[in-house]
């Protein structure tokens, strides 16, 4: 079967990876000169399966309006007259529930984990590097009402068979010893060692590179404009070098994916949250981190990249905007220096960038098949992208080519919001 990818990021060029590994022929289709140039550039670098969680949480509409009010606030809302957002936003709020919660995070876990998984074997089968790790994720805790709090996540792992460890202040010391320094500003931890790290950029461009060599056809510098319709299936795709036709047809544009199924008149309820990211030399190996450390406060993730340092974090809902504020940054480096003072080279070029995270209003995100028979969605991963995509893809490729899945689809389809 010829198979259309849309979009070369890490969860389409994963897809590719193994629709080709299944025998399928491959075409792979994106608007950049090269992969995983958007939102899968600069994120925050972790495989954290025990952190894929729903952003809808109960207690989380009263968490946001305080939130807002931080100077170092980890969520801004810009609103606008955009129906896409309303929705989407009164979509988030009827999900902040206990049982909305516990379901959407059951049809998370299981699907991060089997990734975690997957990355592994795709490394070692490939030979791939990425500066990865697996040293564990550290979530650090600067009150003790955040520490008290860790027993309801604990719960949750535990139902989840997730390995981890509560940390008091020596113990945190003893997973991160950067953080001797600043031993004063927290009080604890929640340490989840299966968790991993790596450069979600150079993993993707390394694996398209295997993949142009053997067989699959990526077509860069290509505008995508419309999918074309006949007898209510997709006949092909149409951008700006021509038409491009195949037998099925998979979108995986991440918070582009929306506009091209309106065609359909398939409602997918995907809408950007921005994230922003620094990225810096390390200045001093030990007092920078080893792994990743989550700032449960500013909701910032730090992670060692090998000689580098990503900072990563914050949601702003605001459309479209790709702009860097300076006062974003100023947050970034914040967190960093409050923790790690000396860590990082911060007085230079820190590479600050911005993307726009697909989120889905429920967390989880829409994989599987649609009304259209022969288009599929593998798109709405939110911050979970580089945590879930080699799963993801495995999952997707099952499904297009009609085979057994090693994972359990349900309840990842779009038809879940009819």
């Amino acid at each position: 079967m010829r198979v259309i990818v849309l979009g070369a990021g890490v969860v389409g060029v994963t897809s590719a990876y193994y629709l080709q590994q299944a025998g399928h022929e491959v075409v792979v289709i994106d608007r950049q000169p090269g992969p995983a140039l958007e939102t899968s550039f600069a994120n925050a670098g972790e495989v954290s399966p025990g952190y894929a969680s729903p952003w809808a949480a109960p207690g989380i509409p009263q968490k946001a309006v305080r939130w807002l009010m931080m100077k170092h606030a980890p969520l801004i809302l810009r609103p606008k007259p955009d129906a896409a957002m309303l929705r989407w936003l009164a979509m988030m709020l009827r999900n902040c529930t206990e049982a909305r919660y516990a379901l959407n995070k059951s049809r998370m876990v299981g699907l991060a984990e089997f990734s975690r998984d997957e990355l592994k074997v795709l490394r070692e089968k490939l030979g791939i590097a990425y500066d990865e790790r697996a040293q564990g994720t550290l979530q650090l805790f600067r009150t003790e009402k955040q520490l008290a709090g860790a027993a309801k996540d604990m719960a949750v792992l535990d139902d989840f068979g997730v390995e981890y460890e509560l940390l008091d202040r020596a113990g945190c010391v003893g997973a991160e010893p950067g953080l001797a320094a600043t031993s004063g500003k927290f009080v604890g931890g929640l340490r989840l060692p299966g968790d991993e790290t790596g450069d979600c950029q150079m993993f993707t461009r390394q694996l398209a590179d295997w993949l142009a060599a053997n067989g699959v056809d990526f077509r860069y510098n290509t505008n995508i404009e419309a999918l074309e319709r006949d007898a209510g299936r997709v006949s092909g795709v149409r951008t700006n070098a021509g038409l491009v036709r195949g037998d099925a047809y998979l979108v995986a544009l991440a918070s582009f994916s929306p506009a091209l199924l309106k065609l359909f008149g398939l409602g997918l309820p995907v809408y950007p949250v921005k994230g922003y990211s620094i990225t810096a030399p390390v200045a001093d190996p030990d007092r920078a981190p080893v792994s990743t450390l989550l700032d449960e406060t500013y909701k910032i993730a730090i992670t060692r990249l090998g000689s580098r340092v990503r900072v990563g974090g914050m949601a702003e809902i605001s459309g479209f905007d790709n702009s860097l504020p300076a006062r974003r940054q100023a947050t970034l480096l914040h967190s960093l220096t409050d923790l790690f003072p000396g860590g990082a080279i911060v007085d230079g070029e820190t590479n600050y960038w911005s993307g726009l995270r697909p989120m889905t209003p429920d967390g989880p995100p829409v994989i599987g098949a649609t009304p259209v028979d022969n288009l599929f969605l593998n798109t709405g991963h939110g911050t979970l992208g580089w945590t879930m995509g080699c799963g993801s893809g495995h999952l997707i490729a099952s499904l297009i080519g009609g085979t057994k899945p090693a994972v359990d689809p349900a309840g990842l389809a779009i038809d879940r919001y009819r």
